[in-house]
Order: C-alpha cells, then sequence, then structure tokens
C-alpha cells in the first residue's frame, strides 16, 4: 500500500509537534496542526471515492492513525474520530452525501453518535433538540453526525426506542467553548455542542439499528467491501487505532529522555538490566497491541472481500482483541512511567502528555472491557447473547 496520507504527516512531524502544547493551552487542535491533517488526505481514506475519496484498506486508515497519534495524541484522536465519519456518510442519501462533501471532499464532520437529543417528527423531516457531550474536533468542523432519539409530540423519546444517526450543519448548533476543560486529550477540543429547533429534512437521518446490523449499506447498493464491514469493527479501529499510536509516542518520548540519563547509583540506565527488561518488555507489549488489531483488520477485510460474512462469534473476538489491545498497549506505558524519573512530572516534557492522553483515550466507551470479555465468553460456552450483551458487537 500506497501509505500518502501518512507519509504527508510524517514528513511534517517537526511541524505538528512544536504545537503539542499549544493545542493543550487552546483546548483544540491549533491551526498548523488541523491544516496538515487537512492536506494530507488522512479525511477522505473512509470516504467514497464518488466524492473524492480513496476507499483506502481499514490497515492503511487504522496505520495512518497510529503514525499521527505517535506524534501528539489530540492530532491522531482528530485522524481516529472524525476520518471514521466519512465511512458512515458513505451509506447515506445520495442528497445528502453531495450536501456535505459535494463542494468540498475535505469537509470534517464531528460527532457523537450517542442518542443525546430528540428528534420530533414533522412535515418533511424533524424537529431537532438536543445538548451532546464530548464532540471532537469540532471547532474545524463544519457539520455534525450526531444520535437521537425520535420523539413523539412532547418531545418524549418514544417507546421502544427508535435511534437514528443525522446530519447537521454547523448553522443549525452552536458550540460551548467553556465545556471542556480535562486532564488529558485537551487538544481534542472535545466540547459540547448544542441544537435548537432545527429543521431536519428526512434524508439527513438513518436509522442506527440499520447502520449496526449491515442493513443500510446493502439497501443503498454498496459492493465495496469497505462499507460492507461491521459497524462495530470499523467505528472503534480509529479510537483504539489513535490510544496504540500514543502509547508508541510515549515509548520514543522516554527513550529519548532516558538516553543520557544518570541513575542515583551513578552509573547509565543503560547499563541497568532492570530498566532495560522493563523497556523491553513495554516496546514488545505495544507492538503485540499493534499487530493484533491490525491482523482483524486484515482477517475481516478479507472475509467479507471473498463475498463471507464476519460471524457473531467472530466479531465479538474481533472486539475484545480490539479492546484488549487498548489496554495492554497503556498499561505498558504505565511501564515505562514508572521508571521515568521525576524529570518525566515536568509539564515541558512529551512524555507525561502522552501518558495522560493514552489515559484518557482509553475511557472512550468502545474500551469498556466487561460487554465484550462477557459476550465473547458466553458465545463460545454455547450462549446466543441478546439484549445488552449483543450490543457494541
Amino acid at each position: 500500500m500506497a501509505y500518502e496520507a501518512l507519509d504527508f504527516i510524517l514528513e511534517r512531524a517537526d511541524k505538528i509537534r512544536a504545537g503539542a502544547e499549544e493545542n493543550e493551552k487552546l483546548m483544540k487542535l491549533n491551526d498548523d496542526a488541523a491544516g496538515v491533517l487537512r492536506e494530507s488526505g488522512i479525511m477522505r481514506l473512509t470516504a467514497p471515492k464518488s466524492h473524492g475519496g480513496a476507499e483506502a484498506h481499514p490497515r492503511e486508515f487504522a496505520e495512518t492513525v497510529m503514525g499521527t497519534a505517535s506524534i501528539d495524541g489530540a492530532t491522531g484522536w482528530h485522524g481516529g474520530i472524525v476520518g471514521v465519519h466519512p465511512w458512515e456518510l458513505a451509506m447515506a442519501d445520495p442528497k445528502a452525501i453531495d450536501e456535505v462533501l459535494g463542494d468540498n471532499p475535505d469537509t470534517w464532520m464531528a460527532s457523537p453518535y450517542a442518542p443525546m437529543g430528540v428528534a420530533v417528527p414533522t412535515d418533511g423531516g424533524y424537529i431537532l433538540n438536543g445538548k451532546w457531550s464530548f464532540s471532537s474536533g469540532t471547532d474545524h468542523c463544519d457539520w455534525l453526525f450526531i444520535g437521537a432519539m425520535v420523539g413523539d409530540a412532547e418531545g418524549k423519546p418514544v417507546m421502544p426506542p427508535k435511534i437514528m444517526h443525522v446530519l447537521v450543519p454547523r448553522e443549525d448548533y452552536t458550540i460551548d467553548h467553556d465545556s471542556w476543560n480535562v486532564v488529558g486529550l485537551r487538544g481534542t477540543g472535545s466540547k459540547d455542542v448544542i441544537v435548537k429547533n432545527a429543521f431536519l429534512p428526512t434524508h439527513r437521518t438513518m436509522d442506527s439499528a440499520k447502520i449496526m446490523s449491515g442493513e443500510q449499506s446493502k439497501e443503498m447498493g454498496l459492493t465495496q467491501t469497505l462499507y460492507n464491514l461491521p459497524y462495530w469493527h470499523v467505528f472503534p479501529l480509529g479510537i483504539t487505532a489513535a490510544v496504540i499510536g500514543i502509547a508508541e509516542g510515549a515509548l520514543n518520548a522516554h527513550v529519548e529522555m532516558q538516553k543520557q540519563r544518570t541513575l542515583v547509583t551513578g552509573q547509565p540506565l543503560k547499563d541497568n538490566p532492570y530498566m532495560l527488561s522493563t523497556i523491553g518488555e513495554a516496546a514488545a507489549e505495544i507492538q503485540a497491541s499493534r499487530a493484533a488489531l491490525l491482523d482483524t483488520a486484515d482477517r475481516f477485510f478479507d472475509r467479507v472481500d471473498s463475498g463471507g460474512t464476519v460471524t457473531l462469534q467472530e466479531r465479538a473476538e474481533g472486539r475484545r482483541t480490539q479492546v484488549r489491545a487498548a489496554h495492554r498497549a497503556v498499561r505498558a506505558v504505565d511501564q515505562i512511567f514508572d521508571i521515568a524519573g521525576g524529570r518525566a512530572l515536568h509539564m515541558d516534557t512529551p512524555l507525561q502528555r502522552f501518558w495522560r492522553d493514552a489515559h484518557s483515550g482509553l475511557v472512550h466507551a468502545v474500551h469498556v472491557t466487561g460487554q465484550p470479555y462477557h459476550a465473547s465468553a458466553f458465545i463460545d460456552l454455547g450462549g446466543e447473547p441478546e439484549g445488552p450483551m449483543a450490543a457494541m458487537l
């Protein structure tokens, strides 16, 4: 594969790295880093070729996110989260795709997909109201791609719940700039967004259940392998790739810090076998995390590309692998941070930022361990998960 976007970003690594502290102060991505991402084409990797996208292999997308996050966590997080939205947009009504990407294939969309708002039916569509938290990269985006529950005439969610993913243009929402002040991933600018009485035409909506099941891509006649992969494989891929990339960045920063370090015993760190063993083990764990995540991406793509279907058991195993990869990588960061010495605590050292960013990325919902671990074991023992246990598989 010719990783043009990744090569472009790596060639400008110094420019991105130089703005890492500014990202934290701004609590959003600085314009230089955002400009590099926009020029690189990383946000077009999962977009349809019909609208200037690359329809790239998921491995290329994940490795590009990892490489970016190893330079700066916030910048890589943008690539992983904002960069996956064009994948789902490809399944939307063609009119909606044209509205978002027709004039500019580099248009960015923020999320989240959590159904924090209510859409009340009206002539030709819905009236949308709500407040959504954790809208990563929203300062640099022109659209929202968010979750909403269908409501009744009084604005209360109908039961049983009906959840949609909907598209909202920038003029129809506001950003709460005071809502993001956190310990890590500060530069992601994952702020609250607010929608009040916005008209939502039907063509900008999709049934969440159909997206999760794969029905949506089939109904839209999409035959490309990329758009027939399981939702709960593709959506977490960029997020976990960012966490693993951050771990790789932490390892790189740690090694650079330790090259000239002399321990209290008077010996150089490189002469201490216990320190070297810890660094070697952490490097192996981070590499294993990368390999496991990419192996799943390859296997799932090959299965669908050959006309097969990824089974529920395989999806559960894939989620289990993805979740574990993130936790393994962050635990490895803890190992090296523990032996980094007091200098690592200084706010002007990259290591402490990677450490904070890694832990912040780990608390994303796609990295919660219980449900995927439980479901995969339940299936292995002959069970058939239903309800909440089957969610997010």
